[in-house]
């Protein structure tokens, strides 16, 4: 029975030590053990393999250039009445929780300004909102080709991103955000034509956003994808939200709303 009670006890002591690294990696103190068991349900639950510096780096600005987009999209939404805004904002909170799954992974330090709607830690993101903002905010038109030019360059920066990394958990994320980006940036276009503006690409070659927009592209043939994550992809993008209930987004919450905004296309009409 002593025994018993003493192997209770054990247990009781590791589950209460995987809690507290997981709260400390966090908030930026690595976490005990990197291998620990974490439901990322992102394809590669059970998946681990030590972090290059590029790689670790990749993760860092890839989370604050969501962020970035996010709180862009609810500034214009607020500025513009464009619903299109609002449901993307809504995606992007869910890509930065797929990045940030993956940093609480592997006990990197996140970034201490990510529930600070405007704030970066990267100077150079932060700069880039302010700009953007600035521009954005001077039509409808503009802010929309703003959203255009964000997924433009969150495409190229994944791309680039992933050809420095063979962890295939964070291949299967950038893959699924870049996914995401092609169908906010057809989501883009449509509303500026519907305005009646022809678009024009912005930062990746014009044959490429040709395809994207076409939906010939989707991404080696996965632009739907987004359609197929009820499952474990919604949860993928879920992951973890009770760890951070402080986002809150100008008042308003994040409320998520049935799937992903990328099924809901009849939002991003020119509405």
């Amino acid at each position: 029975m002593r025994k018993k009670l003493i192997g209770i006890g054990l247990l009781v002591l590791a589950m209460f030590g995987l809690v507290v690294g997981g709260a400390a990696a966090y908030r930026g103190s690595p976490g005990p053990n990197p291998e620990a068991e974490q439901s990322y349900q992102n394809g590669y639950t059970d998946y681990y393999a030590p972090l290059s510096e590029e790689e670790a780096n990749g993760l860092l600005y890839m989370v604050e250039e969501e962020k970035l987009a996010r709180d862009i999209y609810l500034t214009l939404y607020n500025e513009t009445g464009l619903q299109v805004f609002e449901m993307i904002a809504q995606s992007e909170e869910r890509h930065m929780e797929a990045v940030l799954g993956l940093i609480e992974k592997y006990n990197l330090t996140a970034p201490q300004t990510l529930d600070q709607v405007g704030v970066f830690q990267n100077p150079e993101l932060q700069a880039l909102y302010d700009q953007l903002i600035e521009t954005g905010s001077q039509s409808d038109v503009e802010a929309l080709k703003v959203g255009a030019l964000i997924e433009e360059t969150d495409i190229k920066d994944l791309q680039e991103w992933t050809a420095k990394t063979d962890n295939e958990d964070i291949r299967f994320v950038y893959a699924r955000l870049m996914a995401g980006s092609e169908n906010h940036l057809r989501a883009f276009v449509r509303n500026l034509e519907a305005q009646g503006v022809s678009y024009t690409a912005q930062v990746l070659p014009q044959e490429q956003v040709s395809e994207i927009l076409s939906g010939e592209n989707g991404h080696n043939g996965h632009g739907k994808m987004m359609h197929g994550m009820k499952g474990e992809g919604h949860r993928m993008m879920g992951m973890n939200k009770g760890n951070r209930k402080g986002m809150e987004m100008h008042g308003k919450g994040m409320e998520h709303r049935r799937g992903e905004c990328e099924e809901h296309e009849g939002y991003y009409r020119g509405r």
